[in-house]
């Protein structure tokens, strides 16, 4: 359900179009993608009530990361690609990394565990990887265009998945062990991930 939220920012009011998801899951969350979208998901049994107290509470943090995200939009780099080199570059990108991550996942799956069955390459807009349940790990492509290192991280954080299919602190411990520096890795994707384009 797609409704409007209306925030006072710095003597400037601002009326934000959000997207209400009402699932089983336990707790709220409250999501921003890199095109500004704002997701609020709540359990099934959240009243309306519920829901302002939740917006009222969390205004001050859901205006200051949309006009992050807004600044970031207006800063991306401009592509002078014609839409036939776009698709070439990417076609190429896409077949080198189904022969990269493999082997990236090969290596370091040796100090992470677990088992997967696939990996699959994908072009996703807000999704660097995942891990299913099934054992199919998925990898952006788009990762191809970041440093090796950043690469390495999320191929770490979605093996780290086969065995803490969650972000507890195991699941973090676990991440550091193999990648040590994987703070650092994180803080990139945040400032630099929206670059990651053709």
């Amino acid at each position: 359900m797609d409704t409007q939220l209306r925030i006072k920012y710095q003597s400037r009011l601002y009326e934000l179009p959000y997207t209400l998801i009402r699932s089983r899951r336990k707790s709220y969350a409250i999501s921003i993608s890199s095109e500004g979208q704002i997701t609020l998901r709540v359990p099934l049994t959240t009243s309306d009530r519920q829901i302002r107290h939740i917006l009222t509470e969390k205004q001050h943090w859901i205006i200051t990361k949309y006009l992050e995200q807004q600044e970031k939009q207006a800063n991306r780099p401009v592509s002078d690609l014609t839409d036939a080199q776009r698709d070439a570059l990417t076609q190429r990108y896409i077949a080198a990394a189904k022969e990269y991550f493999p082997k990236r996942a090969a290596y370091f799956h040796q100090f992470t565990g677990g088992t997967y069955n696939r990996i699959t390459i994908r072009d996703q807009k807000t999704r660097w990887g995942s891990c299913s349940a099934k054992g199919t790990l998925s990898f952006n492509w788009r990762l191809m265009l970041a440093p090796p290192a950043i690469l390495d991280y999320v191929v770490v954080h979605e093996l780290c998945h086969l065995t803490h299919m969650d972000h507890s602190a195991a699941f973090w411990q676990a991440v550091e062990s193999v990648y040590p520096d994987y703070r650092s890795a994180r803080q990139w994707l945040k400032e630099h991930g929206q670059e990651l384009i053709l």
